[in-house]
């Protein structure tokens, strides 16, 4: 990669919010790309000079050893690149456990590369409906829906793998492992007292500084602080894209009508792959209109190698005459399960665009669109246009000349308005 070293890099957790983070940075007019792993040389020299650039993980759904092995590398990548901060991506609800997708280990395995003396936590996104007053975090249900502290949001508080249980971010973030984590409370952000706040709140040594974020101006204030204690080497931050809209400034103001699509480059009907079982997506499902739908039974799909044959051939069968959902249904078993099904229904999607062609890719769940992306031979995805907050629309990078280009747009359970799916099928 030609030029100066790119100022910013992010490591997403999961593959949706990575893009969020992706169309913030773009639409402020950051040179953006996110790669679906760590790079090659090659792949960093087609992209171009970068003022960021990103990784796309699954890091949410991993055990400590694993998640520590593979930040450790990151770690080493986005220090030799020469990244002033390094941003980790988590979900903008922080779900997250000991034992899954742990944000204590993501510090202790990021921080020796990034060693500066602040490790901020940003808490609250507004934008997404995300809220961080005193430490506590609240969320919307759904867009514009009522907001709920997050151990007691009707999504979130029964996740059914990472429950969160605590409103108060620090004692969630001492139970995996961050133990000291310091406070500047929303109140120090108007009239220039947040640097001060700040400096009470390092008297005690703490290993991070969570930062309230209860409005979008409470982000010019944090950005401001981040870009000062940068001159003191290079920093690891945590949170969700409000760590890049306090980092570039985010100059726009919240949008009163949902953009139109940018126009599919190529021509085919559209796939929707449908794994998140939060109650906004399948009321979304719910409200479909322009898509033919066909359930997955996750059983026969993890026990049944027929059946997967059978679902990509009826697939592809329904593609030729219009568009096409995949809507999977709940699990029988454990939580565990969920991740096997999310494979299988990867291995599905690889096995249906092997043969079909399509315009547009949608895909809904984290797990699944991580798991789904990373079983295609996609090596990166730039930001296209807008889609719906917290779900852009990107542009495939692909070796294969059947998926360069291919548009995608990846929406995480809790993202989007009723008419999701309806819009992003308007390609016309």
């Amino acid at each position: 990669m030609a030029g100066e070293a790119p100022r910013y890099g992010w490591y997403g957790d999961d593959f949706t919010g990575a893009t969020d983070t992706l169309a913030t940075l773009a639409e402020a007019g950051q040179r953006a790309l996110l790669f679906l792993r760590i790079p090659t040389p090659q792949q960093l020299a087609s992209a171009g000079t970068l003022d960021a650039v990103g990784i796309a993980g699954a890091t949410r759904a991993m055990v400590p050893d694993a998640m520590a092995q593979e930040l450790d590398e990151a770690g080493r990548f986005f220090a030799a690149l020469g990244v002033g901060l390094l941003h980790y991506k988590c979900c903008s609800t922080f779900d997250s456990a000991p034992g899954v997708g742990s944000l204590g280990v993501a510090a202790r395995a990021l921080r020796p590369h990034f060693p500066n003396p602040l490790l901020p936590i940003i808490g609250g996104q507004p934008n997404l409906g995300r809220y961080c007053l005193f430490g506590n975090l609240f969320a919307a249900a759904g867009a514009g829906g009522t907001v709920h502290r997050i151990d007691r949001h009707p999504t979130m508080s029964v996740h059914p793998v990472t429950p969160m249980a605590e409103g108060d971010l620090r004692r969630h973030l001492a139970a995996q492992g961050l133990e000291r984590v310091g406070l500047v409370d929303y109140r120090s952000h108007e009239g220039g007292g947040a640097a001060s706040a700040l400096d009470a709140a390092l008297e005690g040594q703490p290993e991070a500084v969570l930062f309230d974020v209860s409005r979008p101006s409470d982000l010019a204030a944090v950005g401001q602080l981040l870009r000062e204690r940068m001159s003191a080497g290079p920093m690891l931050a945590i949170g969700a894209s409000s760590v890049a809209q306090a980092f570039v400034g985010f100059p726009q103001a919240a949008r009163l009508e949902m953009p139109k699509l940018a126009r599919p480059e190529s021509g085919g009907n559209l796939l929707a792959l449908v794994g998140s079982l939060s109650p906004v997506t399948r009321a979304q499902v719910g409200l479909t209109e322009r898509y033919e739908t066909i359930a997955i039974d996750p059983e026969r799909l993890t026990g049944e190698p027929t059946y997967l044959d059978e679902l990509r051939a009826e697939t592809i069968t329904r593609l030729a005459a219009r568009n096409v959902m995949l809507i999977t249904d709940k699990p029988a078993g454990p939580p565990a399960e969920t991740g096997k099904v999310a494979a299988a229904t990867g291995a599905l999607l690889r096995a249906i665009m092997d043969e079909a062609r399509i315009a547009r890719l949608v895909v809904a769940g984290g797990d699944t669109s991580t798991l789904a992306i990373r079983a295609l031979p996609i090596w990166g995805l730039s930001y296209r246009s807008p889609c719906t907050p917290g779900a852009p629309l990107c542009r495939a990078h692909s070796d294969d000349s059947r998926l360069d280009g291919l548009d995608i747009v990846l929406k995480g359970g809790q993202m989007g308005t009723p008419d999701f799916f309806n819009r992003v099928a308007e390609t016309g």
